[in-house]
């Protein structure tokens, strides 16, 4: 399972011109979930964004955690961060997991964050979205279930 995160003052999805979900200040969380993905995956994620220290303290540094500053989460489900680009100029998705495998996690994810207290705001699962944001520093990092510790 793979997260996109990025910190932001504010962000929304749209579906067919109607905004779907909307957060002030937290994180934009893109989720993508590939074949061998499982609920431990979710959880794992779900706790480790939780607690990422990417937020200012009072002195600016990057000390401070979602928990911490109360934020919310914009989840949108994106099978495209699987996409395979090292062959040719199409993308080949063959290693996102299809939406009967995929939808359950992604729900899992959203379902494990607010378990934590924290307030999840989604988009549609594939749907064509448009996703608005307003980029905080800008900050955006990159995690992968797959680089936890135990799976060297």
């Amino acid at each position: 399972m793979k997260a996109v995160i990025q910190r932001a003052k504010q962000a929304s999805v749209t579906v067919n011109g109607e905004v779907v979900g909307a957060i002030d200040a937290g994180l934009v969380v893109l989720l993508g979930v590939t074949h061998e993905d499982t609920e431990a995956d979710a959880a794992y994620l779900a706790e480790k964004i939780a607690h990422l220290r990417i937020f200012e303290d009072e002195n600016g540094k990057m000390n401070r955690s979602l928990l911490e500053v109360g934020g919310a989460v914009l989840s949108v489900s994106q099978f495209t961060l699987y996409g395979d680009c090292r062959k040719g100029r199409r993308p080949n998705f063959m290693a996102a997991a299809k939406p009967d495998r995929a939808l359950p996690l992604y729900e899992a994810f959203n379902t494990f964050l607010h378990g934590k207290g924290i307030h999840v705001e989604t988009g549609v699962f594939g749907a064509m979205m448009d996703v608005s944001l307003t980029n905080d520093g800008p900050v955006t990092l990159i995690i992968d279930s797959g680089d936890k510790p135990g799976n060297e």
